[in-house]
């Protein structure tokens, strides 16, 4: 065990907990549990966004991606960084504007059937659960490498403590462990950037011809095709990750920890200049691993590329850069699995449990104690299944779980705020259809059903040819949704104009 990263791993634990102590303190109504009472300020929340984005999936994965499959890996960061345009242009403001905690409230602006506020909820923690799997494998790789303890004994831990966050700091304490959780990601990848920068003597053109032939791959290294030989693959992904963001219960939180729409919106900008930056600095991540770890060493520890990262640190800077590279992301892992609980267990308690059971008569008192209990259920589901998907590269992971959101909540998203004849029935169809065909694809595809022993859960031909079902699935959310609101008779078209009204100004009737 390295005594160092035990003791830069104690002190992140220590900060933690005590933001989690003082928030605790600061954390009594459901609304300070859900949103932070909203008041985050735009820079805070910028960062917080960024936060919850960069994760498990983006350093550890993201690298190790482009240090053995070059630009294939590229392709992450690429359509990680292109959605938040997405966001920022489509969703941001009137999200902000129609919700109040969850997704759900915002579909509920316009339609407050209860059938409708249960599929989003449901939607909701499917996704939560896809993402926060990847998360775990990346915590329990990681705690392995660099403390020498078991795999599964490293995803209890951080299972422990992202529940313990969620159970007393709320929004609160989520949000500030993932600002300075940003800061420490940025700042680590910043020194690891310019340390390979400096081996290659500052000249980008120059590390870009050598490493045409740094690795087992040659020049197809700096070309696309090492993994996506099928275009369609490759465009499956693109969509998934493209147009995922704008459907991730996460991320849409959010956008209620602030006081107005506008706040909300320089988040976003706040945030994609942050994401920006570290998506660009992923290339010297990846190319650095390839040239100073190599493919073989990189395999050896973790065969899904996952430590990559670390492995570099070790490299060009010892055991304390590792030490510290590996802090952060371990910090990293548990700030966002955190804001993961956090939204799942919303849209239980105040979803289904509130406005569902308790048909939006639950106190305070009874909200915030079923969203803690809730916590402790999604945490625990989420632990059993990390520990069956330890060979499974966390980008990957990821990008299943945008595909599920760009599936099943972004098509609900669209139609509500833009379409005039959408109805119950095509809200209710939308998610649905987008939901099950996403996990019906993804069931029967090359990730759970591999030839090669030890790729995938199952050994056997797969049946359906696409690692990413998103060029199915997207398109059947929002088929779904047109086929059911055209069947059915029933329209509200008045509701529409008092959603686009309060989508585009913001107005409350509490205002008046």
């Amino acid at each position: 065990m390295s005594v160092p990263a035990f003791i830069l791993f104690l002190i992140i634990l220590l900060v933690t907990l005590y933001i989690t102590y003082w928030a605790a303190k600061r954390t009594k109504t459901a609304n300070e549990f859900y949103t932070a009472g909203g008041g985050l300020t735009g820079w805070q929340n910028g960062l917080a966004i960024a936060g919850d984005y960069l994760s498990a999936a983006s350093f550890l994965g993201i690298a190790g991606a482009i240090a053995l499959n070059g630009f294939d890996g590229f392709y992450y960061s690429i359509g990680y960084l292109t959605a938040y345009l997405f966001v920022l242009f489509i969703v941001a403001e009137p999200l902000r504007n129609l919700g109040k905690y969850t997704l759900a409230d915002m579909i509920n602006s316009r339609f407050s059937e209860r059938k409708v506020r249960a599929t989003a909820a449901l939607s909701s923690i499917t996704i939560v659960i896809f993402y926060m799997i990847a998360q775990l494998v990346g915590a329990g790789a990681l705690i392995k490498l660099l403390l020498g303890i078991e795999y599964w004994i490293a995803v209890l831990i951080v299972g422990v403590m992202m529940t313990i966050y969620v159970l007393f700091g709320g929004m609160t304490a989520t949000s500030w462990v993932q600002i300075i959780k940003a800061v420490l990601l940025m700042a680590g990848t910043v020194i690891i950037s310019f340390l390979v920068l400096l081996k290659f003597n500052f000249n980008i053109v120059g590390m870009f011809n050598e490493m045409s032939q740094a690795t087992p791959h040659g020049e197809n290294y700096l070309h696309s095709g090492i993994v996506f030989k099928n275009p369609l693959d490759l465009l499956s992904m693109m969509l998934a990750l493209v147009l995922g963001t704008a459907g991730l219960p996460h991320i849409l939180m959010r956008f209620f920890t602030v006081k107005d729409a506008q706040t909300a919106r320089a988040s976003v900008v706040n945030a994609t200049w942050v994401v920006g930056i570290f998506y660009v600095m992923t290339i010297f991540l990846g190319f650095g691993a390839a040239k100073f770890v190599g493919s073989e060493t990189i395999i050896a520890e973790n065969p899904a590329g996952n430590m990559a990262a670390p492995l570099l640190a070790k490299a060009l800077g010892g055991d304390f850069l590792m030490s510290f590279v590996s802090a952060v992301a371990f910090a990293t892992i548990l700030a966002v699995v955190a804001g993961l609980v956090l939204s799942g267990a919303s849209a239980f308690a105040h979803d289904i449990y509130g406005q569902i059971i308790k048909k939006g008569k639950a106190t305070e008192r009874q909200q915030v104690l079923a969203a803690r209990w809730a916590s402790v259920g999604v945490s625990a589901f989420s632990i059993l299944l990390a520990l069956g998907a330890q060979s499974l590269n966390v980008a990957f992971l990821v990008s299943l779980a945008f595909c599920v959101a760009a599936s099943a909540n972004l098509p609900v998203i669209v139609y509500t705020i833009y379409w005039k004849k959408f109805n119950t029935a095509g809200a209710v169809t939308a998610m649905l259809a987008g939901l099950i065909t996403a996990i019906v694809l993804v069931s029967i595809s090359p990730n759970v059903i591999h030839p090669e022993a030890g790729k995938a859960f199952f050994v056997g031909d797969p049946i359906f040819p696409l690692t990413n079902p998103a060029l199915i699935s997207v398109p059947a959310g929002f088929i779904g949704g047109l086929i059911g609101t055209l069947v059915s008779a029933k329209r509200d078209e008045k509701k529409y104009a008092e959603v686009t009204f309060k989508a585009n100004t913001g107005y409350k009737e509490a205002e008046m």
